[in-house]
């Protein structure tokens, strides 16, 4: 949690200099997910995606006078997991079935370059994420008779919380501010760490989302 502690301070610091450094604009942005996990799965039909949402503080540094480039660190609350399918799996003889979903809640940071030509923009660059907690809300059945159930908070014991991941996008941004985005967030960490005794197709999985957003950045100076 120091990290993201670290992040949200510097952040502050940012938002507090934009008054009087120029080219510097704070904004607001939040907006849909779906996110789904990836990775080395064995059964990866068993998992559908997952709607969730995003929101959270920007900044925009631009790096040129035109506008044309610029540095945009975020910190974004992010639902994010998955929904089982709603089907049958022949496992050892067994019709096995897996019902409910998982939600990871995150904080994200992403740090990324933005390009700008005219309204459009590009943007990529690298995030962190803080694993806050993962509410689980599944059962397993076997043959029709539940096996296992679970409603509640997940233990993190032997989870990854530390998440280090990438995240691109583009879209329109007005001269007044208001902004409308597409993203992608992607992860090269695992979820789950060595001792993890949950799913096994979890343990190795990695995060997926697709983001929708609305945002608009305030006037500089």
């Amino acid at each position: 949690m120091k990290k993201t502690s670290v992040a949200l301070f510097a952040l502050l610091l940012l938002g507090g200099a934009s008054a009087h450094a120029q080219g510097i604009r704070f904004g607001l942005k939040g907006g849909a997910n779906l996110s789904n996990i990836s990775g080395d799965l064995t059964e990866e039909d068993r998992y559908k995606n997952k709607v969730g949402f995003h929101g959270g503080v920007m900044l925009n540094i631009g790096l040129l006078d035109d506008g044309f480039l610029s540095v945009q660190p975020e910190v974004l609350f992010s639902q994010k997991g998955f929904t089982y399918a709603d089907d049958e799996f022949n496992i050892a003889g067994a019709r096995v079935k897996y019902d409910g979903d998982r939600t990871y809640n995150y904080i994200d940071v992403p740090v990324l370059l933005k390009i700008r030509a005219g309204g459009a923009y590009f943007e990529a660059g690298p995030q962190y994420s803080y694993l806050l907690k993962v509410k689980d809300d599944s059962k397993v059945s076997i043959n029709g008779n539940t096996a296992f159930q679970s409603q509640g908070v997940a233990d993190l014991d032997n989870v990854n919380r530390n998440e280090i991941g990438y995240a691109a996008g583009l879209g329109y941004q007005a001269d007044n501010g208001l902004i409308l985005g597409l993203r992608y967030n992607g992860s090269f960490t695992d979820f789950g760490k060595d001792g993890y005794t949950g799913d096994a197709d979890v343990r190795n999985a990695r995060n997926s989302v697709f983001q929708a957003s609305v945002g608009f950045l305030l006037p500089g100076k």
